[in-house]
């Protein structure tokens, strides 16, 4: 990525996202993504990592999903701090929350599967991204009927 990109998409999120609650919980979950790769890539187990590649695509399908409702929220209740809104956005804060706990509970559960290259490590990593899945679906739905709502 360029200089000129990198000023760009961070003055993107910016305008989008906004400085506050809602860009926490955006980047807690690129964050959250971001270490779930890097365990994946130190499992030296070809075969293992074979078997995980497939959950980091769906995690990865994610991150746009959460982008929209985060941009979602920010537009329709703007935050430039960190309290946490009343009514429906404090249940879709709950929810990418969850997600971002779930997420990096996913990266921990890959970090243990190189210890432990059985197929019950794998899934625990699996029920962990299933859980993921959940919250950002959940998050994804409330969202849309708050947008319907406003």
């Amino acid at each position: 990525m360029t200089l000129f990109s990198k000023l760009f998409s961070a003055r993107r999120d910016e305008v989008e996202l906004g400085q506050g609650l809602w860009r926490r919980a955006h980047d807690r979950f690129r964050r959250g993504l971001d270490r779930f790769h890097q365990m994946l890539e130190r499992i030296d187990d070809e075969s293992l990592q074979q078997d995980l590649i497939p959950i980091a695509n769906n995690l990865a399908e994610l991150l746009p999903v959460v982008r929209a409702v985060c941009v979602s929220a920010q537009r329709l209740s703007p935050s430039a701090g960190l309290d946490v809104p009343a009514g429906a956005f404090n249940e879709i804060h709950r929810e990418l929350t969850r997600a971002g706990t779930a997420l990096a509970t996913a990266a921990e559960a890959v970090a243990m599967a190189r210890l432990d290259a059985s197929s019950a490590s794998v899934e625990a990593t699996w029920r962990r991204a299933v859980q993921v899945e959940a919250h950002i679906e959940l998050a994804k739905k409330l969202s849309l009927l708050t947008e319907s709502n406003c």
